[in-house]
């Protein structure tokens, strides 16, 4: 029974969680990360107070399922998106748990006075330390996990769901036995809990390396996975956070709008198409242009134009992923390099950042706003920067002719039902 319930938890936790994953673009990453904080909670909880049946006189903490869910959770965020991306839930749950712990602490010095006795705060002190140790040992497992994952992706040839069960079992295995020794000194548990725990762990993160290979398999087929990358770039992806503010703080910054100037589109953009094509990866360039830009300087002056490129700056920064990049390649255009996505994943962002300029901007700037975006990507559409460039300028031409508030692809020009 224990053992059926424990299959259970583990699929219907990878189902929900990883339908609130699938849709990240629409309802925001951080719906789905605050999803994990709050199971993060109970998942302590649940290892202190609970204690599942399992066969050959074993036990496991009720938190096996919950706890191998969030790691695979974490593997599945970091082959959709990056490194940094996976570090931000597991900063948030450490500070938040800091925050739980000096919250209760403050409680020992309360003694309610129509009581007259102190809460017993036993429960609480013991989840607190466990959420800490927990949540530190989370971060090396993350680290361990990424690690082993693209290590394994090389070695067994892109099969997904053995590389992702395979770098499962060994990082649950190895936090079973650290989390069991401070669970141990805190709660007593016995030392059948350790074996059941780690037999429970394993299995479950077996179950759920099958479920990222069918989600990403059948479910979710938008970009190319990151196994199979040589290992050196865990650490570049790592550190891409800071060193692209280094970037921004060094080199040449379109200081009207905030993006990166052409200058640096120059510099850049062919060596990051050979890099993301010799990895294997596809990706994309949207060139976007501000509909009847000369319009707006000539009936409301240039002081109106400038703070339209602003806004129109500051959306398009907004709405790309931690990687992506975003130049002010001249006058009202703009380009937008979109590492690791494929054509159609770029069009529905492109469609996404179509809607999100009239929506704001008409309320930023009393007028209304479009924009019209030429998509293209890379090997499909050319190797080279200017075969690139040329296709997505091409396609924003016809866009334009499509009656601008448009998004034009390799597949299909769209515009609006009413254009600009």
């Amino acid at each position: 029974m224990g053992a059926s319930i424990l299959l259970v938890q583990t699929v219907l936790y990878f189902v929900v969680l990883g339908g609130i994953f699938r849709v990240r673009h629409r309802l925001g990453t951080g719906v789905f990360i605050c999803t994990l904080g709050v199971l993060h909670f109970i998942e302590t909880y649940l290892a202190v107070v609970v204690l599942i049946q399992l066969p050959f006189g074993l036990t496991s903490p009720g938190s096996a399922a919950l706890f191998s869910g969030k790691l695979a959770m974490l593997l599945l965020l970091y082959i959709r998106e990056d490194a940094e991306t996976v570090r931000q839930p597991i900063y948030g749950l450490f500070l938040g748990n800091m925050l739980t712990v000096a919250l209760v602490w403050m409680l020992h010095f309360y003694t309610p006075a129509a009581l007259g006795v102190k809460p017993d705060l036993w429960l609480l002190d013991n989840l607190g330390v466990l959420m800490i140790w927990g949540t530190v040992l989370l971060f090396v497992d993350a680290l361990g996990l990424v690690l082993l994952y693209e290590r394994l992706g090389r070695v067994m040839g892109g099969r997904i769901a053995l590389t992702a069960a395979t770098a499962l079992l060994i990082v649950l295995s190895f936090d079973q036995v650290m989390f069991y020794a401070v669970l141990r000194l805190m709660t007593g548990a016995p030392i059948s809990a350790l074996f059941g725990g780690g037999l429970a762990k394993i299995a479950c993160g077996l179950v759920n390396g099958g479920l990222i290979g069918i989600y990403l398999r059948w479910f979710d087929t938008s970009e190319a996975p990151a196994a199979g990358q040589p290992i050196g770039d865990l650490f570049d992806r790592l550190t891409y956070r800071g060193r692209y503010e280094r970037l921004l703080a060094r080199t040449a910054i379109d200081h009207l709008t905030g993006v990166f100037a052409r200058r640096q589109f120059e510099e850049i953009a062919q060596a990051t198409i050979s890099k993301a094509l010799a990895e294997g990866r596809s990706i994309s360039l949207e060139m976007v242009d501000i509909d009847h830009f000369k319009r707006v300087n000539d009936e409301f002056g240039h002081l109106k134009g400038d703070e339209v490129l602003r806004h129109v700056g500051r959306i398009l920064r907004n709405s790309v992923r931690g990687n992506d990049m975003v130049f002010r390649y001249g006058g009202e255009e703009f380009v937008i390099l979109c590492e690791g996505m494929t054509h159609e994943a770029a069009i529905a962002h492109a469609h996404r950042v179509k809607l999100a300029i009239p929506s704001e901007l008409d309320v930023a700037c009393g007028m209304p706003t479009t924009i019209s975006i030429g998509v293209a990507t890379a090997p499909a559409d050319g190797e080279h920067l200017l075969q690139i460039l040329e296709c997505a300028d091409s396609r924003l031409y016809a866009a334009k002719r499509a009656g601008r508030n448009s998004v034009a692809s390799g597949l299909r020009v769209e515009p609006t039902p009413q254009a600009a």
